[in-house]
């Protein structure tokens, strides 16, 4: 594990190191990682001027005719990938895309968070977010065949894939990302490790090494591992559950011992924030077709705009593990999936709940009771409004979204929407093996 600071730092560690490449990484627009790798000999320039690339051809950044980029990589990201053989190690950096002029890309999505993140600082705040993401391992890319039969919990001999997480929390660990639990989850073969919280930015970089290193190192295994939200019929979804609190220097801004819910006013303003703007949001956080499988009823996953402190059938929490407890204050926000952009999702739900904060938004009580007990009449006497239903309702919500575009931008809203528009359309011509096992019997 390395602690660079600087580009000297880097350079320093490649010759100590005798590494043998470098890979940059950076996100695109759907958050898929992209890499390429240099040599040492080109790495001073490349520190000191950024690596040209052409942006046309990564999805959602420039059209043909402005495509150079620049991918600067950010010295404090550099860690060895202990995947790859150490004997001729390979190391990676996070970058940062610039213009040619040097002035930051309004199409990355790093720059959207920092942004964001830029802007609360003003303010003398601090976002930390500690997410939960779950995963299926399965035979293969073209299946769903199932590792295990396991459920939340289960251990040997029943949870296969012990070891399979075990080798990814070295490896983690190996690049300086603290993990705090790993087990089963609901679903058979559906798993989870859970990352120490930090700073947004550091997070949503975590997130993307947390996403690879899972997907290479089942791979390695000869098994494949996806974040799809809803491979499986019938079975709970992989959320990204989202723990996340703002402090103010070491003080927790979240946090107050006088408040019956151990909430402050900036907390409840937040939270009120988020429960606001979370429909118009969702296509940011839930942004694939297959996203609306996950959140229906009856599978855990939160389809009412609510919260609660220990109901998980709420939109929103207030985990009560250590209740008084001021660092531990935070709420957690139940309804992105794994397969989102980290970048864009965080900036999202920040801005939804600084909006709140902002201006100062009341929250309702809590809902303690199972919402998907309730019928759509005691829903609506209690005030309980829904997420959008499909892809499509969602892109309606964030197409007129003032505080979405303001987050984002022009460039990565407009991007973001041709792409998803395209995979509405050809999803909903799509004649699905159901409509035929259903219909072509019958009419």
């Amino acid at each position: 594990m390395f602690s660079c600071k600087t580009k000297k730092d880097v350079l320093k560690a490649v010759k100590d190191n005798n590494v043998s490449f470098i890979q940059f990484w950076f996100t695109d627009v759907l958050g898929m990682q992209k890499i390429f790798s240099i040599t040492p000999s080109e790495l001073e320039e490349g520190l000191e001027e950024g690596m040209g690339f052409d942006g046309s051809s990564i999805q959602g950044f420039a059209r043909i005719e402005e495509s150079d980029m620049i991918a600067m990589a950010d010295p404090t990201t550099f860690q060895l990938i202990p995947w790859r053989p150490s004997d001729r190690p390979v190391a990676r950096v996070i970058c940062d895309i610039l213009n040619p002029d040097g002035t930051p890309y309004e199409g990355d999505p790093r720059y959207v968070l920092k942004r964001a993140l830029k802007k609360i600082a003003a303010q003398g705040y601090t976002m930390y977010v500690g997410p939960e993401l779950e995963y299926f391992y399965f035979a293969d890319d073209k299946t769903t065949d199932i590792l295990d039969q396991g459920g939340y919990f289960d251990g040997l001999p029943i949870d296969s894939a012990t070891d399979l997480r075990r080798q990814t929390i070295f490896a983690m660990q190996d690049m300086g990302i603290r993990v705090e639990y790993s087990h089963h989850e609901v679903a058979p073969s559906q798993h989870e490790i859970d990352l120490r919280y930090d700073d947004a930015l550091a997070m949503a970089d975590k997130v993307m090494t947390y996403r690879t290193a899972i997907k290479v190192i089942a791979r390695q295994n000869g098994v494949y591992a996806t974040f799809m939200p809803k491979p499986i019929f019938g079975q709970n979804g992989s959320g990204m559950h989202t723990h996340q609190s703002l402090f103010k220097g070491s003080k927790n801004a979240f946090f107050d011992g006088k408040d019956k819910y151990n909430l402050s006013a900036v907390a409840k303003s937040y939270i009120a924030g988020l429960m606001t703007h979370a429909p118009e949001i969702t296509a940011i956080c839930n942004q694939w077709v297959n996203s609306y499988k996950r959140l229906v009823p009856g599978y855990e996953a939160p389809v009412y705009v609510s919260w609660a402190r220990r109901n998980r059938s709420t939109m929103i929490r207030v985990p009560m593990y250590k209740p008084g407890k001021e660092k531990a204050t935070r709420i957690e926000y139940r309804s992105p999936d794994p397969a989102c952009n980290p970048y864009l999702a965080f900036a999202v739900m920040l801005a939804a709940g600084m909006k709140g904060v902002e201006k100062k938004y009341v929250l309702p009580e809590p809902v303690e009771e199972d919402i998907f007990e309730m019928d759509e009449k005691a829903r609506d006497k209690a005030g309980i409004t829904s997420l959008p239903g499909s892809l499509y309702e969602a892109l309606t919500l964030v197409s007129k979204s003032k505080l979405v575009r303001e987050t984002l931008g022009d460039h990565i809203l407009e991007k973001f929407m041709e792409n998803k528009k395209v995979e509405w359309d050809r999803f909903r011509i799509h004649v699905s093996q159901y409509e035929l096992d259903r219909y072509l019997p019958m009419i």
